[in-house]
């Protein structure tokens, strides 16, 4: 709220910011992503209220958002087909009906990233700070068992900390994003330092908790990144020297922090079973492997998919590849719009972290956290994972902000000599 004096001797009224309810409505969604061990989860509550106040106080799809739209519509589309046979079974329908909302989230956020960019985008790494912390400090007291919490934050026997998640391999990956703003924040110099370091030590912690494979093989390929892309877009000779100094240090601490954490003789086993390439539910047959590739010959004969959720009925569990499951659940049509997507992403995402914008650094960020869960999408379903669909909105967003500041500089530099004369 900002006062306004309504003038000498009158009482003040008050008006509404409009820009300031939209930030605290995003950062309160987005931070609220981290209760997800409930269903509806606060999420979707918070969503409702940020849609209502964002669409009320202006929300804008713009042509450079109609390909993001158009593909995610068409990929849902396809999941409606498919669920056709199925429309008696309660838990397809809601799988369906959830990849829709997910869909209308995405564009929700590629809309919000289209204004107010940079003040915006701020909120929304604010929010995930926030959510990622809060679900790192559940995770941690769950794995070391702190009051009992165990049973409730740490999942199979306390071996893996779960936090606020009902899943490991869903903790990790949450906590990506906002590893990779506090990283570069600390490299950047644009939040406190020590507050920076603290928090990003309680979410390395818990990431490294979580004994998820996915989600370490994200944060190091997202770590490359960050580093990797600042140093390239660094048109400071003293910033790139202090990537390169903070690299060396940082996989010297990591390093000396493995070691100490790898003397607890609970947390070597644990590690040393999880880093194992060789799982027994992997191998074999009727292994996670086997299965993804005795399902292939049945998409010649299922054009329009076996069915949402129904790849467990014949392989007893979920393919564990979101490519695969979306030509499963999704039909051809859901395949093929899921592979569109995932190449259009790829294409904008890497051309948007290049354009010299004032939000380079957050397109940065949110590349470098989103790329590596794409890819990690071979081995495990991201289809229904919130944070995802909101990195791939932002990303779009981010990207159709770049194109509108990029051509209203050059308009504004077409029509300065116009001006002048």
């Amino acid at each position: 709220m900002s006062a306004v004096p309504a003038g000498a001797g009158r009482s003040a009224t008050y008006t509404l910011d409009a820009g300031r309810l939209q930030r605290f409505c995003l950062a309160i969604w987005v931070a609220s992503g981290c209760i997800a061990f409930i269903e509806p989860s606060p999420y979707e509550i918070f969503f409702v209220f940020a849609f209502l106040v964002l669409v009320s106080t202006g929300l804008a799809l713009t042509r450079e958002l109609v390909p993001f739209i158009f593909i995610v519509l068409i990929y849902n589309i396809g999941g409606a087909f498919s669920l056709i046979p199925w429309l008696g079974e309660s838990k397809s329908v809601t799988f369906i009906v959830i990849s829709f909302y997910l869909a209308i989230t995405a564009i929700v956020f590629a809309a919000a990233a289209l204004t107010d960019t940079e003040r915006r985008m701020r909120a929304i790494e604010l929010g995930a700070i926030t959510g990622g912390v809060v679900a790192s400090l559940a995770g941690i007291a769950g794995f070391i068992n702190i009051a009992g919490l165990g049973s409730i934050f740490a999942l199979w026997g306390e071996s893996r900390a779960s936090g606020t998640f009902k899943d490991p391999n869903v903790l990790g990956p949450f906590l990506v994003l906002p590893i990779m703003v506090l990283m570069q924040s600390l490299l950047l110099g644009r939040r406190n330092t020590l507050m920076s370091a603290v928090l990003l030590g309680i979410l390395a912690l818990s990431l490294f908790f979580t004994f998820s494979r996915g989600a370490w093989g994200a944060a190091i390929l997202g770590t490359a990144m960050l580093f990797g892309l600042t140093f390239l877009v660094a048109g400071d000779t003293r910033l790139r020297a202090r990537i390169v100094v903070a690299s060396v240090l940082g996989m010297a601490f990591v390093a000396l922090i493995l070691a100490v954490a790898l003397t607890d003789p609970r947390i070597r086993e644990i590690f040393e079973l999880r880093a194992s390439l060789n799982q027994t539910y992997d191998l074999g047959t009727t292994g996670r492997f086997g299965n993804q590739l005795r399902s292939l010959p049945m998409l010649f004969d299922n054009p329009q998919g076996i069915g949402p959720l129904r790849f467990p009925t014949f392989f007893r569990e979920a393919p564990h590849n979101v490519f695969l499951n979306a030509f499963h659940s999704y039909g051809w049509l859901g395949g093929i719009s899921y592979l569109c997507l995932t190449v259009g992403t790829i294409g904008v995402g890497f051309w948007a972290v290049f354009q010299r914008t004032p939000w380079q650094a957050h397109t940065i960020a949110v590349w470098a956290a989103l790329f590596p869960q794409i890819v990690q999408g071979v081995q495990i379903d991201t289809d229904h994972w919130r944070h995802i669909w909101m990195l791939f909105g932002l990303i779009w967003g981010l990207a159709a902000a770049n194109t509108r500041w990029i051509s209203s500089r050059r308009l504004a530099t077409v029509q300065l000599p116009g001006r002048a004369a």
